[in-house]
């Protein structure tokens, strides 16, 4: 038992201290020249315009379920569900589209990298990059991260609109209120800083997506099972540290609202 706690340290120990290192090689490569814009601008389509249906519809579902249960639970409590309008769009706004929008980029666009990058290094394709000069940081970590972060900021307020929007319809359509009133509660409850601090979180959440996937990638052992594990790992790690980082930020914005 000693022995597998002892053994289970040293191997969290290396594996923190091989992220850190990859965290710090990956921010000098960022400002280091020469910039590869035109990689950034593919990373950003792929990773944008290739998910923002997929996200658009998911968190315009979970917005519709939650002013729907919100109205309910509310008439139950209070009698009068008269607030749901600005309680669900500050959550909204706040949590829900981004964290959402995040942890599906996390499924569809890091599994991808990690399946990726943990292909290219069993096959030797990295090693081939180091035989040529190339430093695998900058050729794939940097684009990716770089790429990542302006999409998740893009997609934030895109999935904040179609939340928003949902809400408004089904506000309307089902809850029986009007144009005015869910605008006036909306105002009430939200201020233009809750867009910034989503649009802040969503930049930071999805840096966070290629740093962790490239990672499990470059240490993906060989076979078809080593880079089914690492896509596994990097997705479940990812989620985790979207979350704590969640927690972090929101306390955080709380000195500034």
């Amino acid at each position: 038992m000693v022995t597998y706690i002892g053994s289970s340290l040293i191997q969290a120990y290396y594996f923190a201290v091989e992220f850190i290192n990859l965290i710090v090689n990956t921010g000098i490569q960022v400002v280091k020249p020469p910039y590869k814009i035109s990689d950034i601008f593919k990373q950003i389509y792929l990773i944008g315009n290739k998910s923002v249906v997929i996200i658009a519809f998911c968190v315009a579902s979970a917005a519709v379920v939650t002013i729907i249960e919100s109205s309910f639970h509310m008439k139950i409590v209070i009698q009068n569900d008269s607030l749901v309008p600005g309680f669900a769009s500050l959550l909204i706004l706040r949590e829900l589209g981004v964290v959402v929008m995040a942890l599906l980029l996390t499924s569809k666009i890091g599994a991808g990298m990690t399946a990726e990058i943990g292909s290219m290094k069993i096959t030797e394709q990295i090693e081939a990059l180091k035989m040529l000069g190339i430093d695998p940081v900058n050729f794939l970590v940097v684009p990716r991260l770089i790429g990542c972060t302006i999409a998740g900021a893009l997609l934030s307020i895109i999935a904040n609109i179609v939340c928003l929007t949902s809400a408004y319809f089904v506000s309307q359509l089902y809850l029986g209120f009007t144009s005015g009133s869910f605008l006036t509660a909306m105002r009430t409850f939200v201020e233009f800083n809750d867009l910034i601090f989503a649009t802040i979180k969503g930049a930071a959440f999805c840096s966070v997506i290629p740093l962790i996937s490239c990672f499990h990638g470059f240490r993906c052992e060989a076979g078809a099972e080593g880079v089914g594990t690492a896509t596994t790992q990097s997705v479940v790690h990812s989620s985790i540290a979207i979350i704590v980082l969640d927690f972090i930020l929101s306390y955080i914005f709380t000195y500034f609202y």
